[in-house]
């Protein structure tokens, strides 16, 4: 079994890492495009253009399905991703999890980037799945794009700067794009208030990562043998992972995986990354 999942950037490391959790065995291809990112700011076609030039790199590696693990692009090129590679090779997007978190009743946030927030996607959603619950939109400039260079700094400040416009009262914090599932302990702490029931996230990587798998008809096998390998591309070009991902809980536990040569990363690759990263925290 192979998956691929792609993104702009590491916001694809917490469903590859769902999915390495329910499938040891599989084999992951992570395709991402740090040379286009960020993608927020671009145009829905220049979006369009950039997600398919990732997903055909992905493609290349005759996955069984492929994960669009990037609301950005799953909200302006999901279509055009499935006319290009369905029925031969499945996708799957990205949804925020506002229907289950509404189903938990509210208060509600939804934490996502300017561009999605307030957006007709965002407003659409909220109309379907808010069943008459209090939902707020809270803009989160920088994040994303702290969280892609693992900048602990701009990280925290960005939370603060977020935590500060979402309701003391909320119930439920939906994460709008997958970057922050890979910092979402940190939300939560910045905003869970004293005494109050414990704040619940709603990311979609586990989720998506189930959904793929029934979509090419497999079962979850967490006990599996751990024998899957992981390829890494990088706006086309075969690489290990990069330094920060190897930050992440999610990027380690990817980084213990067998290269896949086929994808062209070099053995020693995601050690030398990981030295790297060590490097920079220090």
């Amino acid at each position: 079994m192979k998956i691929a999942l792609m993104d702009s950037g590491n916001g694809l490391l917490a469903a590859a890492a769902a999915m390495r959790r329910l499938r040891p065995d599989a084999d992951l291809v992570l395709s991402s495009d740090p040379d286009g990112m960020p993608w927020g700011p671009r145009t829905p076609d220049d979006v369009t253009a950039h997600a398919l030039a990732v997903a055909r790199a992905a493609a290349a590696h005759r996955p069984d399905a492929l994960i669009v693990a990037c609301n950005t692009a799953s909200v302006h090129a999901l279509p055009a991703l499935r006319a290009a590679l369905e029925p031969g090779i499945p996708v799957i997007g990205t949804v925020p999890a506002i229907k289950p978190a509404a189903a938990g009743g509210g208060p509600v946030a939804i934490w996502a980037t300017p561009a999605t927030t307030g957006s007709p996607y965002q407003r659409d959603l909220i109309d379907r799945f808010g069943q008459g619950v209090d939902v707020t939109g809270v803009p989160c400039p920088g994040l994303a794009d702290a969280v892609q260079e693992a900048d602990e700094d701009a990280i925290d400040a960005a939370i603060a700067v977020a935590a500060q416009r979402t309701p003391r009262d909320v119930r439920a914090v939906v994460l709008g794009c997958t970057h922050y599932e890979l910092v979402a302990e940190r939300i939560r702490a910045a905003v869970q208030q004293p005494g109050a029931p414990a704040l619940v996230l709603h990311g979609s990587a586990e989720a998506v990562a189930a959904q793929a798998l029934r979509r090419i008809g497999a079962e979850p096998a967490p006990a599996a043998a751990p024998t899957g390998t992981l390829g890494v591309i990088l706006s086309g070009r075969p690489a290990a992972l990069p330094a920060a991902a190897l930050v992440y809980a999610e990027g380690r536990l990817l980084a213990q995986s067998r290269t896949d040569d086929a994808a062209g990363s070099p053995p020693d690759a995601a050690q030398a990354a990981d030295g790297a990263a060590t490097a920079a925290r220090r």
